[in-house]
């Protein structure tokens, strides 16, 4: 039986040793945190009039501390990248190169600009604000879920966090929102220095995904690391 999570430091360790985590299940078996969490902490029924989700609930401060980066990284959909992969993903994700260099080739829609443009201004932004900030509201523009989970695809957006509404009784209730922030500025530029290549750095990955997933074809690999 493999390995259950049964906290959030369980959380934190599990994404550490797989590396590369995505949160739901998917083509790969084993391979997301859904199948190492037990039925009871994905969904734990209401607690006090308030749904309770445990592993949700764990992934906010999991994502801001600083021990790994979370966002829609996995085949447009959400995980995990721990800390000492960082620089290697986004080294192959943005293909070495800098926005600004992605932005002159044509590789950047403006709408992402704006947006990613407005996210480096404020450091970190929740989502009502971003929305806000960029005109994301009826008569404006349109598209938003696409543009922010096109960016971290990229890698030039993550999330840091998630914000809770909190009731008269001081209890935080409902779906987070997301705070979205940049790689640069949850890490530093220096943690996020690479010194391979794109090619190095996507070989480095296959290598170590390979050796914990021995069963799984490359082209499933190559599939998955996008």
């Amino acid at each position: 039986m493999q390995e259950q999570i049964c906290s959030r430091e369980d959380m934190e360790r599990l994404i550490e040793t797989f590396g590369f985590l995505p949160f739901f299940t998917n083509t790969i078996p084993g391979f997301s945190l859904e199948e190492h969490t037990p039925a009871q902490l994905w969904y734990n029924g209401s607690v006090d009039g308030r749904d309770d989700w445990p592993v949700w609930d764990w992934k906010g401060p999991v994502a801001s501390s600083g021990s790994c980066m979370y966002g829609k990284f996995f085949q447009k959909k959400a995980g995990f990248i721990g800390r000492e992969w960082i620089p290697d993903f986004l080294n192959v994700r943005r293909n070495g190169m800098t926005f600004d260099e992605w932005y002159e080739e044509g590789l950047i829609f403006y709408k992402d600009k704006a947006l990613l443009d407005t996210v480096r201004t404020y450091g970190a932004v929740l989502t009502p604000h971003l929305k806000m900030q960029c005109n994301y509201r009826k008569g404006g523009n349109t598209g938003f879920d696409t543009v922010v989970t096109r960016m971290q695809m990229q890698t030039w957006l993550c999330i840091s966090d998630f914000a809770y509404r909190v009731d008269k009784f001081g209890r935080e209730y409902g779906w987070g929102v997301a705070l979205y922030t940049t790689p640069e500025a949850q890490f530093g530029e220096d943690v996020l220095f690479c010194p391979r290549t794109p090619s190095e750095s996507r070989e480095r990955i296959l290598d170590y995904l390979a050796s914990i997933l021995p069963h799984v074809s490359e082209q499933q690999l190559l599939k998955m690391l996008g």
